[in-house]
C-alpha cells in the first residue's frame, strides 16, 4: 500500500507540472556524441565490472572482529548511527530508491521529451551506470563497517554478510540523488523558464535527503556516508545531461 501511494504521488506530481508546449519548432537541447557517450558508457561498465571482480574476493566479517568493535572509535559526527536499527526505515529507503529509478519515465508525459526518447534514455542509462559503478567500487575498496554491526540489537546474521562492510558511501542515497537531479535537469533543459521549476528542483533535493535520513535511521549508514552519497549522486545526475547539452 505504501509503495502504491508513493508511485501514485510521483505520477500525479509529474503530470501536474507538465508544461503546455510552445508553438515554435522543437529544437532538442541534447545530442548523442560518440566522443562523449562511448567513454561514459565504457567507464560505467568498467567500474561495475571491477566491483564485480573485487566483490568476489571480499571475505565476511568474523565473530571476534565484530565483538571487538568499539563505538568510541567512531568519529563523533558519525557515532549516533551506531545506535540505530530500524527495519521499517530500511524498507522506506528501498521504496524511495526504486521509485526514483522509475520516476524519470514520467518525463515522457512531456511531448518534446517523448520526441527525444532515445537521447533521454541514453542519458538515464549512462547516469545509472556511472553512479552505480563509482558507488559500488568505492564501497568494495574502502570496506567500511556498517553502523548496525556495532549495535547489539541488530540481528547477527546481517553482520556476517559481505554487505555489512559496504557502508561508504550510501548507494541508496547516491542512486536516488542521481535520478532526481537528472530528472530535474532534463525537465529544466526542455522547459526553460517554467513556473514549475522551483517545485521540480525542490522535489529533486528533498527525496534523496529523505532517503539519506532513512538509511541513517535504519543503521545502514553513517552521516558521512549519506552526505557523500548525496553529493556524488547529485553531481552525476546534473553533469551527465549537462555534458550532452554542451558537447556537440
Amino acid at each position: 500500500m505504501y509503495l502504491m501511494r508513493t508511485i501514485l504521488f510521483l505520477f500525479c506530481f509529474q503530470a501536474f507540472f507538465v508544461n503546455v508546449q510552445a508553438q515554435s519548432p522543437f529544437v532538442s537541447p541534447y545530442t548523442l556524441n560518440y566522443k562523449l557517450d562511448v567513454p561514459v558508457a565504457t567507464a560505467g561498465f568498467g567500474l561495475n565490472f571491477a566491483y564485480f571482480l573485487l566483490n568476489r574476493k571480499t571475505e565476511v566479517l568474523t565473530e571476534p572482529y565484530i565483538l571487538a568493535l568499539d563505538r568510541s572509535n567512531i568519529p563523533r559526527i558519525d557515532r549516533p548511527a551506531a545506535f540505530n536499527w530500524s527495519g521499517r526505515a530500511a524498507l522506506g529507503s528501498d521504496i524511495l530508491m526504486f521509485s526514483s529509478i522509475a520516476a524519470p519515465s514520467f518525463l515522457f508525459l512531456d511531448r518534446n521529451i517523448r520526441k527525444d526518447w532515445l537521447k533521454v534514455g541514453a542519458i538515464w542509462a549512462e547516469t545509472m551506470a556511472l553512479n552505480t559503478g563509482i558507488t559500488n567500487l568505492t564501497k568494495v575498496l574502502v570496506k567500511r563497517t556498517r553502523p548496525y554491526v556495532y549495535n547489539p540489537n541488530a540481528p547477527a546474521h546481517f553482520k556476517t554478510e559481505k554487505d555489512a562492510q559496504y557502508s561508504f558511501f550510501s548507494g541508496h542515497t547516491s542512486v536516488t540523488a542521481s535520478m532526481t537531479f537528472m530528472s530535474a535537469k532534463i525537465y529544466s533543459d526542455y522547459n526553460p523558464g517554467s513556473k514549475a521549476l522551483p517545485y521540480v528542483w525542490a522535489a529533486a533535493a528533498i527525496v534523496p535527503a529523505a532517503t539519506a535520513f532513512l538509511r541513517w535511521r535504519a543503521g545502514k549508514h553513517f552521516f558521512s556516508d549519506v552526505l557523500v552519497g548525496y553529493i556524488t549522486g547529485a553531481a552525476i545526475g546534473f553533469i551527465v545531461p549537462h555534458l550532452h547539452k554542451i558537447i556537440r
